[in-house]
């Protein structure tokens, strides 16, 4: 199998939500600021890949990289199904790499491997980026089998929790949730200017 008749194409997020929460490790794109999105199709049509690109999830965390945060975007969910042809996530990330480039006036990509889930950036470091060290791990909440942030407990409306943060703290209560630390992630960068 070749990918000489495949395409990488933008896309809207909700023309890639599905698929990423699908074949995605962490099964979730619930609060990823998606502004660039790509999708991997096959010379039949049929996506086998998605990826999106969006601003970075912690406050002031652009500081590490650039001096403004216009500067600095994510590469915050990238997946392929199972029997893509060898090289297809490079072949994905390189084409939304020169289309981020013209779409987008910023100069650095940012992203993580997690060693929580054994990722040692291998893909990354096919595509041309560069690791730059590591972040220590964080506390997360683990619930039906499922990884959330620490916050996830504290996020109101108008004062009052969110029903599913209120949900989340009750089972944090209750025993049926409880506090992890991760194992951290690689940094890795990729100039594009």
């Amino acid at each position: 199998m070749a990918l000489e008749n495949w395409t990488v194409q933008r896309v809207k997020r909700n023309e890639v939500a599905d698929f990423i929460e699908r074949w995605h490790y962490s099964g979730s794109i619930n609060g990823c600021i998606a502004d660039f999105c790509y999708a991997l199709f096959d010379e039949s049509g049929f996506m086998k890949g998605a990826m999106f690109y969006g601003r970075m999830a912690m406050a002031n965390q652009f500081k590490r990289f650039a001096d403004k945060e216009s500067d600095v975007i994510e590469l915050r969910r990238l997946c392929c199904v199972d029997d893509t042809p060898k090289n297809a996530e490079s072949f994905l990330i390189g084409r939304s790499l020169r289309d981020l480039k013209k779409q987008w006036e910023g100069k650095i990509v940012v992203s993580y491997a997690d060693k929580e889930h054994n990722h040692a950036g291998t893909i990354y470091k096919a595509s041309n980026f560069r690791q730059v060290g590591d972040i220590k791990g964080a506390k997360i909440i683990v619930h039906n089998n499922r990884h959330y942030h620490d916050k996830s407990i504290r996020t109101k409306y108008k004062g009052k929790l969110k029903p599913f943060a209120q949900r989340l703290l009750d089972a944090l209560n209750s025993g049926e949730a409880f506090y992890k630390e991760t194992a951290g992630k690689h940094t890795y960068l990729y100039t594009l200017r």
